[in-house]
């Protein structure tokens, strides 16, 4: 049988489910997840593989109104991912009744040569009959050649999915070895899985302007990992809120971060965490180019 590979972007608006479904998709963990908007910050490929074919899926950040130099660069780079496209999916969170947070997404998409599908998702908690009219009225509003019906967390509907994307990708040899499921080094990866954790655990306490910056990753001489990351925040106020009291909730997050790393990684993790105060953190150039973000003016 003849190889197929191609680019799947991954669009929709925050928390429509993307990470979920790519990771779904790839069948293990490559983009973090947590009930806070805008997790996924810069584009992210998952690797997925169904027969034949090597499905790239393009995990972009979320689809919203701009107001800041970090949100202006999250939205290019969702833009960016689905240039040159095999096909693009645009998620949506099929529990949500109102609508209009995506007439621009919808609108930008209309004109759009690449393949569109449209993927409703987190449909275990919603009923059939207003389904049936959501994608109907979608599908009018940006001309998507077809409607997928999943939840990404039960993994209903995503086998026939991925089947799908898989018969679309184009003959062609494969672009990662068959082992690897994500582009993102391990450095950057273990940042993104403290961040995840720092989410978690403070989603409610710490606002979004925080973040997880990598300093040092080196094998130690017995195999084991050692990993040093810098925990940014943008005000003094709150350091006691990360720290926890007597240092209990940065040794939480650190322990849980660990705990997943070295199941990620098949070996011993030492995980120090510090924190850093930095108001003009989400203007430092470095820090994007860090998380792979262009640094726009």
């Amino acid at each position: 049988m003849t190889e197929k590979c191609g680019l799947v972007a991954v669009l929709g608006a925050p928390n429509a489910g993307k990470s979920t479904l790519v990771n779904t998709l790839v069948g293990q963990k490559v983009a973090i997840v947590s009930a806070k908007a805008q997790t996924t910050r810069a584009r992210l490929l998952g690797i997925a593989i169904e027969g034949e074919a090597q499905i790239i899926l393009a995990d972009t950040p979320g689809l919203f109104e701009p107001r800041r130099r970090l949100d202006r660069a999250m939205v290019n780079a969702a833009w960016d991912g689905a240039q040159e496209a095999d096909a693009i999916l645009l998620v949506v969170d099929a529990r949500k009744k109102k609508r209009d947070y995506l007439d621009p997404i919808l609108a930008s998409l209309r004109d759009r040569p690449e393949r569109k599908i449209l993927v409703l998702n987190k449909v275990d908690s919603t009923p059939k009959e207003p389904l049936l009219v959501m994608a109907e009225a979608l599908s009018a509003a940006a001309a998507f050649d077809e409607v997928f019906f999943v939840s990404a967390l039960t993994g209903d509907g995503v086998p026939e999915l991925k089947q799908r994307l898989a018969a679309l990708m184009p003959e062609g040899p494969w672009n990662y070895p068959e082992d690897q499921v994500s582009d993102a080094s391990e450095r950057l990866m273990a940042a993104e899985i403290t961040r995840e954790q720092l989410y978690r655990q403070l989603h409610d306490e710490l606002p979004y302007d925080s973040t997880v910056r990598p300093e040092k990753y080196l094998t130690r001489k017995d195999g084991s990992i050692e990993i040093h990351q810098q925990i940014v925040i943008a005000r003094e106020t709150q350091r006691p809120i990360v720290l926890g009291k007597g240092g209990a909730r940065i040794k939480a997050i650190g322990e849980a971060a660990r705990k997943e790393l070295a199941e990620l990684l098949g070996c011993k993790v030492h995980l120090f965490l510090h924190v850093k105060v930095d108001e003009r953190w989400a203007d430092a150039k470095e820090i994007y180019e860090e998380i792979g973000l262009e640094w726009v003016k």
